[in-house]
């Protein structure tokens, strides 16, 4: 998708310009079509290298030039008719994903009696991260910690 929006974005401002000018530059709309993208996937941490491609080929591809704002549309919903297909082949025999985000309560986790548990589910409890306001001043205030 970030791809899609670099490469029509990048055509559609040199598509601004008189026509002999940008046939000749259509070599550095396609470079600075794929560069904007990784700029933008790296930006979002969203790096998926063939991103570059669809940035390219919406840039020097006549036919898909011609789609202009609707390529990114079309890369949306083929984007999201895989994700669909893939969930719903995922989940045929199994529940996956089995979370959509991080659970709130932590999963319980059977100890193994030959780790000293004694074969019933426990919580697995986890120390509270460290937060204080107060300022150290001294090695005594590090000491007490």
């Amino acid at each position: 998708m970030v791809g899609a929006l670099a490469g029509v974005g990048i055509t559609k401002l040199f598509k601004l310009l008189p026509s002999k000018y940008y046939q000749s530059l259509e070599w550095l709309i396609g470079s600075l079509s794929v560069a904007v993208a990784i700029v933008m996937m790296v930006i979002t941490e969203t790096t998926h290298p063939p991103a570059g491609a669809t940035a390219l080929i919406a840039a020097v591809d006549p036919k898909v030039r011609d789609l202009g704002w609707f390529y990114p549309l079309i890369i949306l919903l083929s984007s999201a008719i895989v994700l669909v297909t893939a969930l719903l082949f995922n989940n045929l025999q199994r529940r996956y994903p089995v979370f959509w985000f991080k659970p709130a309560v932590p999963a319980k986790a059977q100890a193994s009696e030959a780790l000293g548990g004694n074969g019933e589910k426990e919580s697995i409890a986890r120390p509270p991260p460290f937060h204080s306001n107060r300022k150290l001043s001294s090695s005594e205030d590090l000491e007490s910690l």
